[in-house]
């Protein structure tokens, strides 16, 4: 049996209409159809599964945040794939590349995923967190999307116009593994799982969402004033902003807190939260052998 578990919000509210992409040619009979949205024990729902069942996971970036989460620390012993029918897909951009919707299977990557903690609430995250203009984007976004249902949201757009004049660059503190630096005037400052984030942002062009080490990267894109901020940051589009070391850092480890001086918007893996401070990411050290 397949089943095939889809997010009716994903893809601009289109979500639904890629399942006819994935069952094509497939037999109607074989085939189970679940809304994550009305999912509210992801660990009973694998544990009533017959051995050979496969489970089709539909959907973007938020799609496969909630499906983690939702499943928590529970061992899947069947097979679990992702098909891209999100607006952003940036976990499929870094495991296939550009213009790939897979299938994939992702039994790996949803293994000993970073927690991060934000207000006293605890997530996982597969992707990255952004804290920043980049959770900015996504707060002005959202309002976009409830302003119009359905309607594409152009985030390029909105990250010009605010790095231009609407968003207040915050100073921060970055503790990476014990090792706190203070940086003026932050425009990003995420903690990246994965290459990818919004829609497409190389961030950490060098990270490996694999890696033996289980590190993390701190990213932060600081202290220029906002002309030449926007003259460099098209370049993180193709993983180029880290040849202007005087206003990009990046640090890797296993356990990273950001603290702003102001209240600003972030981002988990696209799911926005507001005013928030600070966060702390730890991710899982690898046992040794």
């Amino acid at each position: 049996m397949i089943h095939i578990i889809f997010n009716p919000k994903a893809s601009n509210g289109k979500g639904f209409d890629k399942i006819n992409e994935l069952t094509a040619g497939l037999n109607p009979n074989e085939c189970s159809l679940h809304n994550v949205l009305e999912i509210t024990d992801l660990p009973a729902f694998f544990c009533q599964l017959s051995e050979g069942d496969k489970v089709y996971l539909t959907g973007g970036d938020g799609t496969l945040n909630k499906f983690i989460n939702l499943l928590g620390d529970t061992t899947i012993k069947n097979e679990v794939y992702l098909y891209g029918s999100g607006s952003g897909n940036d976990f499929l951009r870094d495991v296939l590349g550009e213009n790939n919707h897979g299938p994939v299977q992702i039994n790996r990557y949803i293994q000993n995923l970073p927690l991060v903690t934000v207000n006293g609430h605890t997530h996982r995250f597969i992707n990255g967190i952004g804290f920043g203009i980049d959770g900015y984007c996504c707060e002005v976004g959202d309002k976009k999307q409830k302003k119009n249902p359905g309607k594409p949201v152009n985030y390029t757009a909105i990250a010009i116009t605010g790095l231009l004049f609407h968003f207040h660059a915050p100073n921060a503190r970055v503790t990476v593994d014990g090792v706190t630096k203070e940086y003026h005037r932050v425009w990003i400052a995420p903690a990246m799982k994965g290459r990818y984030y919004g829609g497409g942002m190389m961030v950490a062009p060098s990270q490996d969402r694999l890696s033996e080490d289980g590190m993390l990267s701190s990213v932060v894109f600081y202290g220029k004033g906002r002309l030449k901020t926007l003259m460099v940051f098209p370049s993180i589009f193709k993983g180029e902003h880290i040849h202007h070391p005087e206003m990009v850092d990046i640090r890797r480890g296993h356990e990273i807190t950001v603290e702003f001086d102001r209240p600003t918007a972030l981002q988990i893996d696209g799911e926005t939260i507001l005013g928030v401070t600070s966060y702390t990411v730890k991710a899982p050290i690898p046992a040794l052998v």
